[in-house]
């Protein structure tokens, strides 16, 4: 295993420095070095959940600190925080459920097991989860497990009793590690395959002949496009270019080399352009709680040409970029100024920047934000890997997903 400290300082100083860019890399990389950090964790005796929990915190806010505009860091932190807290709360419904189905076994001896047949440890655990966990369509459909009655066995002495009293405690303390290890490789699993399991929806929401508007350049957007077309769907594709950066461009090219029928507009031709659309899909950096899209820069005006002519406005999401935080709390940093380079040539330009000279001559300041905020009211609809949503409907996938003690993560003092 590779040194952990290490690990935790090279993803710190890729972060600081940009190297890691976009949500689905940053949650990726943040699961696996949390991954590699609770392997390598040594818990005490007692409150395992509890130091672990603490660690997990202590690494999370260096993480967010390093790019607090990546909040998909956050995200993910905020995910394995959760993961902790309901294997924690399985193993102990599990040891509860044990040590009742121990002694009901106990009391009924001499009574027959078919009348009334005991459920196992896990049904327990699975029961507990269910009482304890806010009502959703998710706890809903997770059906207590019907398993059959567990084997009596009748104890041979006090000691045989305590050395499997001692054993349970020992093989309890490997599997709060090892369970979390576990949901943890869920995690990055689907968050690998989120592109996935929202292009496999494609075909319930473009139709024959439409015309589809997106901007800016998203690895969800083409797979979900692509899926379109792979089922038999003709469409044709309008892409804003996405300016400074025009992302917009690669993406026409790749869509084109796909077999996709793409026309490349500007950015300033999205208005008139919109009333030939018949829906507008585009990705997004992050989802806030209250609905509300962080997303590149000048979504916010495709959003409300799209309102102005009742186009939908469909926004392609995994669910590592499900923010439990709103646009207000001071926690999130919603933007950042990139180089002014991207807008104008310093050649051209540099007797009229501002270089700090502090001169009273008048001074061009250029101004060059990365992302938009689009108001949950303007989008009609999230697609993410778990299906069609509302922008009305985050805050019940918050309550699944991330618990209410981890929201908010106190942020150190940096000295």
């Amino acid at each position: 295993m590779p040194d952990v400290h290490a690990l935790v300082n090279d993803f710190l100083i890729k972060l600081k420095k940009r190297k890691i860019e976009g949500s689905k890399a940053t949650a990726k990389v943040t699961a696996e070095v949390l991954r590699s950090f609770i392997s390598q964790q040594r818990l005490p005796n007692t409150n395992q959940a509890g130091a672990l929990i603490d660690a997990v915190k202590a690494v999370g806010e260096q993480l967010i600190a390093a790019n607090p505009v990546e909040l998909a860091v956050g995200n993910v932190v905020r995910r394995v925080l959760h993961i902790i807290r309901e294997e924690d709360l399985s193993l102990t419904a599990a040891a509860i459920g044990g040590l009742s189905l121990s002694a009901g076994s106990d009391d009924e001896d001499d009574v027959g097991h078919d009348e009334h047949p005991a459920l196992s440890a896990a049904a327990v655990a699975a029961a507990a989860r269910s009482t304890l966990r806010p009502p959703s369509l998710q706890t809903l459909l997770e059906d207590v497990p019907h398993t059959a009655a567990v084997p009596h066995t009748s104890s041979s002495g006090g000691d045989s009793e305590g050395k499997s009293k001692s054993a349970d405690k020992n093989s309890s303390t490997k599997r709060l590690k090892h369970n979390v290890i576990e949901a943890v490789n869920e995690l990055i699993q689907d968050i690998v395959t989120c592109h996935e399991q929202i292009a496999e929806q494609a075909v319930e929401h473009i139709h024959q002949n439409e015309v589809i508007l997106t901007l800016g350049s998203s690895r969800t957007v083409v797979e979900f496009l692509c899926a379109a077309k792979e089922k038999k769907r003709s469409f044709r594709v309008f892409v804003a270019e996405g300016a400074p950066r025009y992302q917009g461009h690669t993406l026409a090219k790749e869509l084109v080399t796909r077999g996709l029928q793409t026309t490349v507009i500007t950015d300033s031709a999205v208005f008139a352009m919109i009333s030939r659309v018949n829906m507008v899909i585009v990705g997004a950096h992050a989802v806030m709680a209250n609905g509300g899209v962080i997303a590149p820069v000048g979504l916010n005006m495709v959003a409300l040409a799209a309102q102005r002519h009742a186009v939908p406005f469909v926004v392609l999401a995994g669910i590592h970029k499900l923010c439990p935080l709103y646009p207000h709390n001071p926690e999130v940093l919603l933007n950042e100024l990139r180089s002014p380079s991207e807008l104008l040539d310093f050649g051209e330009f540099s007797d009229c920047l501002d270089f700090g000279s502090g001169s009273g001559s008048p001074i061009l300041h250029v101004v060059n934000p990365a992302f938009d905020y689009v108001p949950p009211n303007l989008v009609s609809l999230f697609i993410t890997d778990t299906g069609g949503h509302n922008p009305s409907y985050m805050y019940r996938l918050i309550a699944d997903y991330y618990s209410a003690n981890d929201l908010v993560l106190q942020r150190r003092s940096a000295s």
